[in-house]
């Protein structure tokens, strides 16, 4: 973690990360013009971003964006400030940011988290689509899957209740899974789109998701997302489900 203390010491890049989390997916030019700094300056600062893991980014054409990856954050936060913190106080975060993340951005994903895990592609895979994994980090919620493309793919909370709808899209099992996202509490919400992308890189698996559209969705994805692959990654390398999770 020490690379993401040096990465937020720097208040040049503390306010970038600002501007990702405000707006997700700018390009170089965009990030340029907001901090009123040379191109090669912002290319300096985006690069220490992205060894320490905060920042993302994905190239489409001619353009490259780039997002804010809340991952490492998350963990620090899950290991310094989630035993002191209050069920409320996380209630009110996940509030603010649904009603905060109204602005959308449907050519591109506008919501990308990375996160490395010690394990297999075939344990990360299981941990996806086992409902007895699910179970022990996605709020409690079971998923229901019939892995094949117009499949059924939905969670039920721990009452049995609908909590997500949605249909397989894509599916290449143990490397990516393309799902449609529709929130039951969010009946407002546009149906979605949400990618897992699984790839091996020796010991460990690099874990894409990518939420396209996240904030029609109207389900404080933003906020929610980084809880779950943090909790995903705690199951999957010490075998226990995430403390913080028994506060939600």
């Amino acid at each position: 973690m020490d690379a993401v203390f040096k990465a937020l010491a720097d208040p040049t890049r503390r306010q970038l990360l600002d501007s990702l989390r405000d707006k997700a997916g700018q390009t170089l030019t965009e990030l340029e013009s907001g901090l009123g700094m040379t191109r090669f300056g912002v290319m300096k600062h985006l690069k220490v971003l992205e060894e320490a893991k905060l920042v993302t980014s994905r190239k489409e054409g001619r353009f490259k964006y780039h997002y804010l990856n809340a991952s490492p954050i998350q963990e620090v936060a899950d290991r310094w400030i989630a035993p002191y913190q209050k069920p409320f106080a996380r209630y009110a975060l996940n509030l603010k940011a649904m009603l905060e993340s109204r602005q959308r951005m449907p050519d591109k994903p506008n919501f990308v988290l990375e996160t490395y895990i010690r394990t297999t592609p075939r344990a990360l895979w299981d941990a996806i689509v086992n409902p007895e994994m699910t179970a022990q980090y996605y709020y409690g919620g079971r998923v229901q899957a019939d892995l094949r493309v117009g499949g059924r793919f939905h969670y039920l909370d721990p009452d049995g209740e609908m909590n997500l709808d949605g249909e397989v899209v894509e599916i290449v099992p143990e490397k990516k899974l393309v799902t449609t996202f529709k929130a039951m509490w969010a009946p407002n919400g546009a149906v979605t789109r949400v990618q897992y992308e699984i790839e091996q890189m020796g010991e460990t698996c690099k874990l894409t998701l990518t939420h396209f559209d996240a904030a029609s969705a109207e389900a404080g994805v933003e906020s929610g997302w980084p809880l779950i692959i943090a909790g995903l990654k705690t199951l999957l390398e010490t075998g226990k489900p995430l403390a913080a999770l028994d506060m939600q």
